[in-house]
């Protein structure tokens, strides 16, 4: 988990943690991400790369319910990737 950065103008390019899910299966690349957003300071942005295909509803529904913004989801055909912005409120779970 570190900060990164790619190319100029990557939509995908800023994070500041990332985690790699890939090849857990749901429930789990959402619970990762959980705890490591609650870890994380309101504003700072999660990279999460997963290959369950179930995580394409988990992550936005998970985001909508727990206060967390869904900055970006892209189907690359091999893995699903994220960017999550850490809310200002986590609710209790």
């Amino acid at each position: 988990m570190s900060a990164g950065f790619q190319a100029q103008g990557d939509r995908m390019a800023d994070w500041d943690e990332y985690y790699d899910a890939e090849g857990l299966l749901c429930p789990l690349p959402v619970l990762r991400a959980a705890k490591l957003l609650r870890q994380m300071a309101p504003g700072t942005v999660l990279r999460l790369s997963a290959t369950d295909g179930a995580s394409w509803v988990d992550v936005p529904h998970f985001c909508a319910q727990s206060g967390h913004e869904l900055i970006e989801a892209e189907d690359t055909g091999a893995r699903l990737v994220y960017l999550i912005r850490r809310g200002a409120e986590t609710p209790p779970q």
